[in-house]
């Protein structure tokens, strides 16, 4: 199925971000951050520790539409503001432990930095991870749109101080990800990919990108949670010129399989790095959830795991379109005391419907993963492949039934 097959949705909401407040007439903005407030001392240096590893747990089923911001519900971010630098007390870096080889904190930004880059257009900012010595770069969708808009040409800011005009390879907004090509360039330092799918929750993580426009920055944290599903966005997109993205669609987007952090993710991080402890790419950062008017970081951060992006990167720098796993079914969250996505409509000839699914079903388990809404169906069926094979679990007349569906393409 795909998001824009009718559903419902709950309220609150959590957001994309990643552009500098845009100039009038610009996208729609929802909250900003006061300007000129004077920045806290520098906290006391923190002592090298060791980090420990949790178990991992799917949890799905945080997908929330976006809603306006205020009564202490969760809000939506989509602008920033430029605050001053500030003197950072130089403190020793703690170690990571990866396998049986000791890196430090500083050790793994200095890997990782050259291959993290500032996204500058005429009305918006985000980053980016290069893919290829040439030029390819991996980011969100939303960036690309952002620093688009107005016609305005992309600019890449490299961690060198270079800087190169970019055009845009491909987007696909159903998963926020998109590539683009720096021109003229060579020579640059690729982000080495890692395995989201062996990720634990516990492991430690830096966050690298240029949150409020101060690039080159890195934050640390730990991977606080695996599997959530979100639905960001909510408005319309503005008209922007062509190639740059969405025209006139909707911009809510459901991620499957996410990765929450609580590694500092303000605006501006969209499109950079989250990588583990050897300094491997393991996700692409994307969005944080606000509480009530705050606007900045509150420790729930959420990036795509690069599992899932690299697949998309792969289409889109071959064909510069992505083709995704279609089941055929319109759901809604289920209202009863059993947890699940009620079946609303079946689409004739779709693969749900060659399985046997049927209006009304309640479809309780995708895979090995619990259902909890109709975002875990949207966000999951979006992880597969199309022809890939996936048992469904579901109850029917109180009782429950599995089934085999092999997935299509989505047309």
């Amino acid at each position: 199925m795909n998001a824009n097959e009718p559903r419902e949705q709950g309220t609150g909401g959590w957001s994309q971000f990643g552009a500098t407040p845009p100039t009038p007439g610009g996208f729609p903005r929802r909250d900003t951050i006061t300007m000129g407030q004077p920045l806290p001392p520098p906290p006391p240096p923190a002592p090298s520790r060791k980090f420990g590893f949790g178990g991992r747990k799917a949890i799905a089923g945080l997908a929330l539409a976006a809603t306006a911001i205020g009564g202490g519900a969760v809000g939506a971010v989509v602008a920033t503001a430029f605050q001053p630098e500030r003197q950072v007390v130089s403190a020793p870096s703690p170690v990571f432990k990866q396998a049986s080889n000791e890196m430090t904190v500083a050790d793994v930004a200095a890997k990782v930095q050259p291959s993290v880059v500032m996204i500058q257009g005429q009305t918006g900012e985000g980053s980016g991870v290069v893919l290829s010595e040439d030029g390819l770069i991996l980011t969100n969708n939303h960036v690309v749109v952002g620093a688009g808009q107005g016609g305005g040409q992309m600019t890449v800011k490299f961690s060198d101080g270079r800087t190169a005009k970019a055009s845009v390879v491909g987007t696909d907004p159903a998963t926020d990800l998109a590539v683009i090509r720096a021109e003229g360039v060579s020579g640059l330092t690729k982000a080495a990919l890692g395995d989201s799918d062996q990720l634990r929750v516990g492991d430690s993580v830096l966050a690298i990108g240029s949150p409020l426009g101060l690039d080159g920055s890195v934050t640390m944290g730990i991977v606080s949670a695996l599997d959530r599903t979100l639905t960001v966005g909510g408005e319309q997109d503005q008209q922007v010129p062509p190639g740059w993205g969405r025209q006139g669609q909707d911009s809510t987007t459901t991620i499957g399989g996410a990765i929450q952090t609580d590694a500092a993710i303000n605006p501006g991080n969209s499109g950079g790095a989250l990588v583990n402890a050897a300094g491997q790419l393991i996700g692409i950062n994307t969005a944080i959830a606000t509480n009530g008017g705050s606007s900045g970081n509150i420790g729930v951060g959420f990036a795509i795991p690069i599992n899932t992006a690299k697949q998309v990167s792969e289409q889109l720098i071959s064909s510069g379109k992505v083709s995704h796993a279609f089941l055929g079914v319109s759901v809604t969250d289920a209202t009863g005391d059993v947890p699940g996505a009620l079946i609303r409509q079946v689409t004739q000839g779709s693969p749900a419907e060659k399985a046997g699914l049927r209006q009304g079903d309640l479809i309780t388990r995708i895979g090995d993963k619990a259902v909890d809404g109709g975002d875990t169906v949207v966000g999951q069926v979006r992880g597969f492949k199309p022809g890939q094979q996936v048992k469904i679990t579901y109850m029917r007349d109180g009782k429950a039934n599995e089934v085999t569906v092999t997935l299509d393409a989505k047309k």
